[in-house]
């Protein structure tokens, strides 16, 4: 099964610095899964891929036990199933991995409102940005591409050594220049 991967490539995982490494050539968007099922209700499609998913497509795969999209379809409105184009949102749940380029989130469900320019990450997730060296972990995260925005309840970051700003512990600290002098003590 295709699907087209316009605005997944340019959402997930969007919001941080620059990708490194990154092959950005148009490749054809695919589905793996165990099993799919979809159907049309009105002008949406919408479908369900259980087992062993991978979606993978330019510069993006995503893995997880179950996916649940809905599109609004085109073409022939009164076929059974009309050809996707546009996703209203998709759902990926259960051992979810999304990795592009040199950044990788895990969680137990993400869902993508490619409409919002929004992912939300729920269920241990954790944002893995491997070029800069950073690890982000909350209760939730969220990745706003439009605004270039990441926001984490619960955060939890861990990143590059900072480094030695210079304060030794050996030497003692001096006076400040406002102290009263101490008094020698009796002779």
């Amino acid at each position: 099964m295709k699907l087209p991967t316009a605005f997944l490539a340019a959402l997930l995982l969007g919001c941080g610095g620059p990708v490194l490494a990154v092959d950005e050539t148009p490749q054809k968007t695919t589905l793996d899964c165990d099993h799919a099922e979809m159907w049309s209700v009105g002008p949406e499609t919408r479908g369900v891929c259980t087992g062993s998913v991978t979606l993978t497509g330019t510069n993006l795969k995503i893995t997880c036990d179950r996916l649940e999209f809905t599109a609004l379809g085109i073409g022939d409105k009164n076929s059974t199933l009309p050809t996707l184009e546009k996703f209203k949102t998709l759902l990926a749940t259960g051992h979810v991995v999304i990795v592009q380029g040199d950044r990788e989130a895990t969680c137990g469900r993400a869902e993508v409102l490619p409409h919002e320019d929004r992912v939300v990450l729920t269920q241990n997730p954790v944002v893995v940005d491997h070029g800069a060296d950073l690890t982000n972990t909350g209760d939730e995260i969220i990745l706003d591409h439009h605004d270039r925005r990441v926001i984490v309840n619960k955060a939890h970051v861990v990143g590059p050594t900072i480094k030695d700003l210079g304060f030794e512990q050996a030497k003692p600290v001096p006076p400040a220049a406002d102290a009263a002098p101490k008094p020698e003590p009796p002779k």
